[in-house]
């Protein structure tokens, strides 16, 4: 009896954690706050349930900024032609995409703009 309980447990938390991760994108980005942002790439992580890529973002007086975004899934960037060596650190690359509704230095990407000018969907979650 200990046993089927204990599964059925083990279930029940197994199932929550992916939920819990997994958002909207209008319950973390505000439409209307486009974004568009070139900086050096200085961190990827290619894993799921979104792929994300961290980039160092310099203004006009010179102060660097560190900016988090976020594209769809490993699967979906595949089909748009990405794997995950297709962002490497130091590159330079241009994005376009939604900032956070909390004003953070974090976005949801739309278009990468790669140094040798390609330009790859992010298999963004806006619209879906």
């Amino acid at each position: 009896m200990k046993l089927p309980f204990a599964v059925a447990i083990l279930t029940v938390v197994g199932a929550a954690i992916p939920a819990h991760a997994h958002h909207s994108f209008a319950a973390e980005y505000d439409e209307k706050k486009v974004i568009k942002l070139t900086g050096a790439i200085t961190k990827v992580d290619w894993t799921n349930p979104h792929v994300y890529f961290y980039i160092d973002v310099e203004d006009d007086k010179g102060n660097v900024t560190s900016w988090s975004m976020e594209m769809g899934a490993p699967g979906a960037l595949r089909g748009r032609g990405w794997d995950k060596n297709t962002l490497k650190i130091g590159e330079v690359v241009t994005v376009e995409g939604t900032r956070a509704k909390d004003g953070g230095f974090h976005g949801n990407a739309r278009n990468v703009t790669t140094s040798a000018g390609k330009q790859l969907g992010a298999a963004s979650s806006q619209g879906q």
